[in-house]
């Protein structure tokens, strides 16, 4: 974590619970597999490069991408939603080609769909994306989009309360179920609570001396363990700067 926040440009948060219930729930698996919740991963991974390897007049590299969803440096942290969700074992399929641009658009911002455990009820959005992908109207998406400003979003009160929508084409050495499929990459505040359940379970473990044997015997750490405290007091900070992205004075404190 604290090289992830010191070091890196952007970070897309997966999260393992998140990623099995969005199989048992949406799949309607009783017992998803780790095949089954890469596969999930990969899906948002190959989403999330798609202008890159199809490009069009603009967003065609991740510079462009990273530009909107990362304002400020130190919150880089994006959570990921992708909809619809398939699996070759999963029994959605007529559904699923069905599906409009209107209907990904809105099930991007359920929760349900959402592939990190936090709830955005709390909070406000920092930036949001989606990319949309397939045989889409532009029309279409305008329309939609007008329909999700309807919905009264909280955005940060420092800067601009903007719903972005990036159009993919889909690839044509894979043949899909659906004719639309979408991806969402929001930065949101709330993805503080997943950093201080972390804290807390640190504090636990490390205040209990487990699984601290190894680390004292070999490496950087045998002689004191201050790594832990500095990396520690990283992520503390990192969770202040979340909470403190909800306040109207951040960029005159930046």
């Amino acid at each position: 974590m604290k090289r992830l926040t010191l070091h890196a440009d952007c970070v897309v948060v997966l999260d393992n619970t998140a990623l099995n219930r969005i199989v048992t729930d949406n799949l309607h698996i009783a017992s998803p597999t780790v095949e089954q919740m890469n596969g999930l991963v990969s899906t948002v991974m190959a989403a999330t490069t798609a202008t890159l390897r199809y490009p069009n007049y603009m967003n065609n590299d991740l510079l462009s991408l990273l530009a909107s969803l990362i304002p400020t440096p130190r919150c880089h942290f994006v959570c990921t939603g992708y909809t619809p969700t398939t699996l070759d074992t999963s029994n959605i399929q007529s559904n699923v080609r069905k599906t409009s641009v209107h209907d990904v658009m809105r099930r991007l911002l359920m929760p349900k769909n959402m592939m990190v455990s936090t709830s955005m009820k709390s909070g406000c959005y920092i930036s949001l994306l989606n990319l949309i992908q397939g045989d889409v109207d532009p029309a279409q998406v305008h329309r939609s989009l007008e329909r999700m400003r309807e919905r009264n979003l909280h955005f940060i009160p420092w800067g601009p309360a903007s719903i972005q929508v990036v159009l993919s084409k889909k690839s044509p050495y894979v043949d899909t179920r659906h004719r639309v499929s979408g991806l969402v990459m929001a930065n949101h505040t709330s993805i503080h609570t997943l950093f201080a359940r972390t804290l807390k379970q640190f504090d636990m473990l490390f205040q209990r001396g487990v699984y601290l044997d190894q680390y004292r015997k070999y490496g950087p750490t045998k002689d004191n363990l201050d790594e832990f405290t500095d990396s520690r007091e990283v992520v503390e900070s990192l969770v202040a700067e979340y909470k403190s992205c909800e306040s109207s004075d951040y960029i005159r404190n930046f």
